[in-house]
C-alpha cells in the first residue's frame, strides 16, 4: 500500500508519514520497483497504535520508546499522564476563571483589563497586607470584578483582608449576592460562612433575604448567627427563635439582643419575643450566667411584658441574678422618667 493510500485510510498526513519514518517510528517495510514507500498491514498497524498513543497526550519520544523498548511498563507513564492532564486542566481552569472575572468586568478599554489583571494578581500574593493593600486601594470607578471579588471572600482566611474584601463587595450593588449564593449553599462550613456573613453586608440587595432565611437552618450555628443578626436588623421576624438561642448560649449575645429589641418595635413581635425569653427562663438548663443574659436582653426590649418579667427577676433566688435584674431595672426605670420629661410641655 502507497503512502497516499495509507494517508487516505488513516487520517494522518503524508507529511507526517514521512516524519514518522524520519523518526524510525513507522518504517515501510517495503519499497516499490520505482522506490516509492509501500506499506505492510503490519505497518498500518503500527501507524494506529502511534496515533492512539498520541492521542493519550505521549510525546513521539515517549511512543518510540514505548514501542520498541520491551521492559519498558506503561504504568508509571499513564500515571505521569494523569497528573500533567490535572495540572494542565487546573491551569486551564484558572485562566477560564480569570477570563470570566475581566469579561464579567464589563471593561471598556485596555486600562480595566490591566486594572483586573493588577487586581487578581495582588489577591494571589502571599501577604495579607498586599492582599488588604489591593482592595482598599481599588481607585473610584474602577471595574467592579464582582465575581473576583467573591471568589476571594470565600477563600480568605485572614479576617482584616477578608474585611476588606465583603467591604468592597458590598459596594458593588446587587450582583455581590448572586456571586456568592453558591458558597452560602457549599459542603465546606467555612465557605459557607464566609459567604453568609458577606451577604449580610448587602440585605437590601436582590436575593439576600431569601439566602439568609435558608440560612436560619443552618447545621453550624455560627452561620446560623451571622444570618439572624442580619435578618433582625433588616425586621424580618422568622430570625426571632434563632436569636433568642444566641442570647440563651452566649453567642454574640449582646447583638442578638439589640437586633431583638428592634424586632419589639411591633407589639405582637415583641409579646412573642418576651415570651420567648421567659420560657427559656423556666428552662431546666438555664443558670445563673444564663439568667442573667436574658435579664439583659429584656432591657432592650419594648413594651410592658418584657418589664413585669424583668421585676420578677429582681426577686429571683439566685441572689446575682436578682441583683443584676434590679439595676436592670432601675435603668428602665429612669429611662421612663427622661421619656416622660421629653414628652411634658
Amino acid at each position: 500500500m502507497l503512502i497516499g493510500e495509507v494517508a487516505r485510510r488513516s487520517g494522518v498526513s503524508t507529511r507526517m508519514l514521512r516524519h514518522y519514518d524520519a523518526l524510525g517510528l513507522v518504517r515501510p517495510t517495503g519499497r516499490t520497483a520505482g522506490g516509492y514507500r509501500e506499506y505492510s498491514a503490519q505497518d498500518v498497524r503500527r501507524i494506529f497504535h502511534v496515533e492512539s498513543l498520541r492521542s493519550l497526550g505521549l510525546s513521539l519520544k515517549q511512543i518510540g520508546r514505548a514501542l520498541q523498548d520491551p521492559s519498558f511498563t506503561p504504568a508509571a507513564l499513564v500515571g505521569d499522564l494523569v497528573r500533567w492532564t490535572e495540572e494542565r486542566l487546573e491551569r486551564e481552569r484558572e485562566l477560564l476563571e480569570r477570563l470570566r472575572a475581566i469579561d464579567a468586568s464589563a471593561p471598556t478599554g485596555w486600562q480595566d483589563v490591566l486594572r483586573i489583571v493588577e487586581l487578581m494578581r495582588e489577591l494571589d500574593s502571599p501577604s495579607a497586607a498586599r492582599r488588604q493593600q489591593a482592595v482598599l486601594a481599588r481607585p473610584e470607578g474602577a471595574p467592579a470584578a464582582v465575581g473576583l471579588l467573591a471568589g476571594a471572600v470565600l477563600a480568605e482566611s485572614d479576617p482584616h483582608v477578608a474585611g476588606a474584601l465583603r467591604w468592597a463587595l458590598a459596594r458593588s450593588g446587587g450582583d455581590g449576592v448572586v456571586a456568592l449564593t453558591a458558597g452560602a449553599y457549599a459542603g465546606d462550613v467555612d465557605v459557607r460562612r464566609r459567604a453568609v456573613l458577606a451577604i449580610a453586608r448587602m440585605p437590601e440587595a436582590p436575593g439576600a433575604v431569601a439566602v439568609l432565611a435558608d440560612a436560619l437552618g443552618d447545621p453550624d450555628v455560627t452561620v446560623r448567627g451571622h444570618a439572624a443578626l442580619a435578618l433582625g436588623r433588616h425586621g424580618v421576624a422568622a430570625a426571632v427563635p434563632v436569636l433568642v438561642d444566641m442570647v440563651v448560649g452566649g453567642a454574640n449575645d449582646a447583638d442578638a439582643a439589640e437586633a431583638l429589641g428592634r424586632l419589639s418595635q411591633d407589639p405582637v413581635r415583641a409579646h412573642r419575643i418576651t415570651a420567648a425569653l421567659a420560657g427559656e427562663l423556666a428552662a431546666p438548663t438555664a443558670d445563673s450566667a444564663t439568667r442573667i443574659r436574658i435579664a439583659q436582653a429584656l432591657v432592650e426590649l419594648t413594651g410592658p411584658t418584657a418589664r413585669e418579667v424583668l421585676r420578677r427577676l429582681a426577686h429571683d433566688d439566685d441572689r446575682a441574678v436578682a441583683l443584676v435584674a434590679s439595676a436592670l431595672g432601675r435603668v428602665l426605670d429612669r429611662r421612663s422618667s427622661e421619656d416622660r420629661a421629653d414628652e411634658d410641655p
